[in-house]
């Protein structure tokens, strides 16, 4: 007999709230303008799409229009974050790649305006995605996948706490380029410590960064 259910909880689209962040479930009408603002205008803004399948957009209504063909579509789940502090949208992220029938999902799409880079939004919005996963749906794996060349990306996701699982080479074409994929995990059983480095640097004591506590 299988140790498993036959399958885990669907994710749902949904709010999350946190103390520096809320997610809640894209609404392009609602939520385009202010990412359009926040998210071009200047090469060095417009930079976080470098890696992204799609942006940067030509106007705000182009933004608008991609933003409808994605919300209402079975995967990827796409969050808009809000910032707690000014109440202002200032990027996203998804759920993706779900396999609930393995208790396993993907966080991706993820960007953020560059004025809240550095700062404890993504962090915040992945540690509310994560709780979700495991805590609430009881996923066995939770996974985080970046262009090989997007080095942010990559130490974000070690210091999150996410474990590098490998290179997937010539995995996608992406803007008319080969993208190599690097793979990144968190397992439930790696989640409690995870976690307990979550709330102590979001909430008690930033004075010791993530990545050092997440590689004790």
């Amino acid at each position: 007999m299988s140790i498993f259910p036959e399958s885990w909880p669907v994710p749902q689209r949904r709010a999350f709230v946190g103390e520096f962040v809320s997610l809640s479930p894209l609404d392009a009408a609602r939520d385009a303008a202010q990412l359009y603002a926040v998210t071009h205008g200047a090469p060095e803004i417009e930079a976080l799409w470098d890696y992204l399948p799609y942006g940067p957009f030509a106007s705000e209504n182009a933004m608008r229009d991609w933003l409808f063909s994605m919300q209402n579509g079975a995967e990827p789940l796409f969050y808009t974050v809000t910032e707690q502090k000014t109440q202002h949208r200032v990027g996203n992220l998804s759920l993706m790649s779900l396999a609930p029938e393995c208790g396993r999902a993907e966080i991706g799409h993820v960007w953020y305006a560059p004025i809240v880079q550095r700062t404890k939004v993504n962090t915040e919005s992945v540690f509310l995605l994560l709780s979700y996963l495991f805590d609430e749906l009881g996923y066995r794996r939770a996974e985080w996948k970046c262009n090989n060349r997007n080095e942010a990306s990559k130490k974000a996701a070690l210091r999150l706490g996410f474990q590098y699982e490998g290179l997937f080479r010539q995995h996608l074409v992406v803007k008319g380029e080969n993208r190599d994929t690097a793979w990144f995990s968190m397992l439930d059983s790696e989640w409690p410590g995870r976690k307990a480095n979550f709330q102590r640097w979001l909430y008690e004591d930033d004075s010791i960064s993530l990545s050092e506590l997440n590689a004790t």
